[in-house]
């Protein structure tokens, strides 16, 4: 399948800046999957969607300061770095609070050879680093050390929230709790899995009342969440691994469900990924598993746990786009994102919502 036939017009002025002023106060487009149908609505009356015994899904990773802004040493020439996924040192495989080593994209890419010194300041708190690697499309991989405290703590305290590039503003101090789900529980992920933006403790207590169940997983949200799809083939597209645990509290609420015949609704697409990774047992109980995934999923994906799915509005040609195209077909979901262009619907990270069942 060509990349082409997931590409489509968005105006930038559906490109969402800021979040609602309130949480919840999202529009809703639901699409109904047996027949195309489309309605709308607000996200605060998801309840009204949703049935009682239903099982609610969501990803309660937390999003950590990834973005490090700083210069090099001793030119003093301005440095960015995102912070991708901790990996193992090369000198000690022990764990030294006081040094780390991270895969990074960095930029300026051409000027950041091995060797290269950096430093990252703020608010009198400094963080030194040095690049080790260099590899493709601005990826590196960098030591990061401090003279005093612990790297984790030097990382909170300089570190920006990493908003998403279509987002045209700096973080700011507020985008530290609104770029997170009110669930968030587990630090680690370099963008937020957004479809769970939209929930208040209102609407999960609410939910709750209805019958409706919640469970959650965690799954880390990483470089391969938003890797750019380089081929023009979709099969060619390979999704780094990203790091997830699923609990046998979940999977047991997860096989007693489909035993039951009760929906399962997975809130965003990395709690799909991380669902759809799980193994099914001989009889019929799905299995807990932590580790990595690199599920790739697209048109072609046979589904075996998950029967709705909430999500945000995605970038054109995105691995994204495929996941939520592979569940609900890709003429249906590009005829929905048509009409939610036409209702000035918002797109992307802070934007509105969809909901598949």
């Amino acid at each position: 399948m060509d990349v082409a036939e997931f590409d489509f017009d968005l105006p930038e002025s559906l490109i969402a800046q800021e979040p609602p002023p309130e949480r919840g106060g999202s529009r809703l487009l639901v699409l109904r999957r047996r027949d195309g149908v489309i309605t709308h609505t607000r996200f605060a009356d998801i309840g009204n969607l949703l049935r009682r015994g239903d099982v609610l899904v969501v990803n309660d990773t937390r999003v950590f300061p990834a973005r490090l802004l700083g210069h090099r040493v001793p030119s003093g020439g301005a440095v960015e770095c995102l912070l991708v996924r901790e990996v193992p040192s090369p000198k000690s495989q022990v764990p030294n609070p006081k040094e780390q080593t991270w895969e990074a994209l960095m930029h300026p890419g051409q000027k950041l050879k091995p060797g290269t010194r950096v430093v990252f300041e703020r608010d009198g708190v400094r963080l030194h680093g040095e690049v080790l690697e260099r590899h493709f499309f601005g990826r590196r991989t960098i030591r990061l050390w401090t003279d005093e405290g612990d790297v984790a703590t030097a990382i909170d305290r300089v570190g920006h929230i990493p908003l998403p590039p279509y987002i045209k503003r700096d973080d700011r101090p507020s985008d530290r709790e609104r770029y997170q789900t009110v669930y968030a529980r587990h630090g680690g992920s370099i963008a937020a899995p957004t479809a769970g933006l939209h929930f208040t403790d209102a609407i999960l207590a609410d939910l709750e009342s209805r019958g409706v169940l919640r469970t959650s997983v965690t799954l880390h949200v990483g470089y391969g969440t938003f890797k750019p799809v380089r081929s023009e083939r979709v099969e060619e597209h390979v999704v780094d691994p990203e790091s997830f645990v699923v609990s046998p509290e979940t999977t047991a609420a997860l096989t007693a469900a489909r035993r039951e015949g009760r929906r399962i609704i997975a809130v965003g697409t990395t709690t799909v990924r991380a669902l759809e990774s799980l193994t099914i047992g001989a009889d019929g109980s799905v299995l807990p598993a932590s580790g990595e995934t690199g599920t790739f999923i697209h048109p072609g994906h046979r589904f075996h746990v998950i029967d709705g799915l909430v999500t945000n509005f995605h970038l054109p040609r995105s691995s994204l786009l495929m996941l939520v195209a592979a569940f609900a077909g890709r003429e249906p979901v590009l005829q929905a994102y048509r009409e939610a262009i036409e209702q000035g619907y918002r797109f992307y990270s802070y934007g509105d919502a969809m909901l598949i069942i």
